[in-house]
């Protein structure tokens, strides 16, 4: 009976994580995403000086890749008040400093109204932005983990990146309406402040999900054995440094939305490059590749509890970075629908064997006492090399550059395949116990007994 009770309480309790998880993801990445949308769109004739509208649209996108510049050290510090006051906490500050930055870029006055005081309060908010998410994904991810019932680590965990997902369909889903049926008057002067405004809707929600959340019992159990550590980052280096090299090396996978929706997407539309497609094709990709993702994402962390986190990397890293060659290929020959097609077949549905697993497999290499410092740290500094390849990508395939597809796509293909070999040097940790989790001779020796063990049972079966 006592086990009956005690299987429904922490089946409750990672349901309330998963579900806090998935809120913050979502308001995380709805943040994200409309920032990306409007500084696109809006924010060079509002907040740069417009004697020269070139500049102006450099300066916007530049204050979108300050975000980036600020997430390694966001997760020093947000890693570190994970390890030492608990997931919980540094979750709720994550989505704090998340919410409050974008509904006040809402309210910011524009460089007509207060000078070069608008984008140099712009860049200060994306970088409380950078900052904050930085955090989010690696305390959800643990957060989620540490509540899970054995075997089902996978598919809890997954539900961390659904709502990353979830949260750019539902951005798009506001944004897109507005700026397709108000006049471009009343969108350019009060408009493009609702999509950040409604942020505090998702926000309250977000609160009341994520105060009704028990901190997981592994870092309970860490705290009543005196066993947090004042300097968790130092703890990661000094003892998992292979396992982050792991994590920075399968980060790289992000190459491949980055590809899809940013390179892929100037190649296509910009006129040097004289392919000539129309730049609302370049607004559905996402938000069909997102909808889809959705759908697959739980599906595809319940099949990695099955058939282990591994071989689905690894299969997802390289059909991606064949499947590149292909996707930029169509765009060179000017067929729209092939085109389309390969993007939403890469990103939308291959790209969810690296996507809806890193979350568990990430989080699963590292001890409880360092985990969140330690993953923080070392996907986001591979989300911070990915950030920088559109640079890469305009440098090697400028426009007029020939074999533009073979450039960019070997680029590619060498990032996944980094990423698939980094998955391979890593234990299989699907059906390992908490308790072994981050100390790398119990996984490895765990792990060959799991495979022993798998081979006695097929040898059985054949007998």
């Amino acid at each position: 009976m006592t086990a009956i009770v005690n299987n429904d309480q922490q089946s409750r309790s990672a349901k309330k994580a998963t579900a806090s998880g998935w809120i913050g993801s979502a308001l995380e990445y709805y943040d994200f995403f409309i920032y990306a949308q409007a500084a696109a769109l809006i924010f060079p004739q509002l907040f740069f000086p417009s004697t020269d509208p070139n500049m102006a649209i450099v300066a916007s996108m530049a204050t979108y890749g300050v975000g980036y510049i600020a997430r390694p050290i966001g997760a020093i510090f947000l890693g570190h008040w994970g390890d030492t006051r608990g997931r919980k906490n540094v979750l709720l500050l994550c989505m704090f400093l998340m919410g409050f930055a974008t509904m006040a870029v809402g309210f910011l006055p524009t460089y007509h109204q207060v000078g070069m005081l608008a984008p140099a309060l712009l860049v200060l908010l994306r970088l409380i932005q950078g900052f904050a998410v930085a955090g989010e994904i690696s305390g959800a991810s643990t957060m989620i983990l540490e509540h899970a019932p054995a075997g089902r680590r996978g598919y809890f965990g997954s539900f961390a990146l659904q709502g990353v997902q979830a949260g750019q369909v539902l951005a798009a889903a506001i944004f897109l309406p507005l700026a397709y049926f108000m006049s471009d008057e009343a969108f350019v002067a009060w408009g493009w402040r609702i999509p950040f405004l409604l942020s505090a809707v998702v926000l309250i929600a977000g609160f009341i999900i994520r105060r009704e959340v028990d901190e997981p019992p592994a870092f309970l159990t860490a705290t009543k054995k005196n066993e947090i550590l004042r300097s968790p980052m130092i703890e990661a280096f000094k003892y998992s440094w292979r396992e982050m090299l792991i994590v920075v090396g399968v980060s790289l996978m992000n190459v491949i939305p980055v590809v899809t929706t940013v390179f892929g997407a100037a190649y296509a539309v910009q006129p040097a490059y004289g392919i000539g497609f129309d730049k609302s094709v370049y607004l559905w990709i996402p938000l069909i590749g997102n909808i889809v993702a959705v759908i697959l994402i739980p599906f595809v962390g319940m099949l990695s509890d099955r058939i282990g986190r591994r071989p689905l990397i690894i299969g997802s890293s390289l059909g991606c970075g064949v499947l590149s060659f292909f996707y930029l290929y169509a765009i060179n020959i000017q067929s729209l629908p092939l085109a389309f097609f390969i993007s939403i077949v890469m990103w939308g549905i291959i790209y969810q064997g690296y996507n809806a697993i890193f979350p568990s497999f990430f989080a699963e290499q590292f001890e409880t006492r360092y985990r969140v410092s330690a993953m923080a740290i070392a996907q986001n500094t591979g989300l911070f090399i990915t950030a920088m390849l559109p640079a890469l990508f305009a440098l090697f395939a400028a426009p007029g550059t020939e074999n533009i597809p073979f450039i960019v796509g070997g680029i590619t293909f060498i990032c996944a395949l980094i990423a698939s070999i980094a998955a391979w040097c890593a234990p299989e940790t699907s059906h390992l116990p908490m308790e072994f989790l981050g100390k790398a001779d119990a996984m490895r020796g765990e792990e060959n007994e799991y495979r022993r063990s798998d081979s006695d049972a097929v040898s059985t079966t054949h007998l």
